[in-house]
């Protein structure tokens, strides 16, 4: 009866954690979306800046190695070639500019400068002349 009663205390509590899982959050402002997007560049570059130092440290160490086998009066295999390390430089971020909705019907727009005159002086009839059927 005991195991039971345990089993059914622990379904209740599943129960009650899921639907607190489930309910929602309001959405975030939109300085929170870009300090959430600053972090993200941040991170970003913060993973170019670890990539350059663990090259830089590579560098080193093969060198090292090098030396040390050529004061010894081994022979070695010649060094592959390869890429030189990228600095990714200091962090520096620009939020992007906002850009701001185009007027759908151009309904305020200031009408453009007149370069000619509305309407020439060819007739409308000789524009477009009637068929003859």
């Amino acid at each position: 009866m005991k195991k039971i009663m345990n089993m059914f205390s622990l379904a209740l509590v599943l129960t009650l954690t899921g639907s607190l899982a489930q309910a929602k959050l309001p959405a975030p402002s939109d300085e929170a979306k870009a300090k959430a997007v600053e972090a993200a560049a941040k991170a970003a570059w913060s993973g170019k800046v670890d990539a350059y130092l663990s090259c830089k440290a590579q560098d080193r160490v093969a060198a090292h190695y090098f030396k040390a086998f050529k004061a010894q009066n081994k022979d070695t295999q010649a060094p592959k070639e390869m890429p030189p390390c990228g600095d990714p430089g200091v962090f520096s971020y620009a939020p992007a500019e906002v850009a701001k909705p185009l007027e759908a019907a151009g309904a305020h727009s200031p009408a453009p400068t007149a370069t000619s005159p509305p309407s020439g002086k060819v007739p409308a009839a000789a524009i477009a002349p009637d068929k003859k059927i």
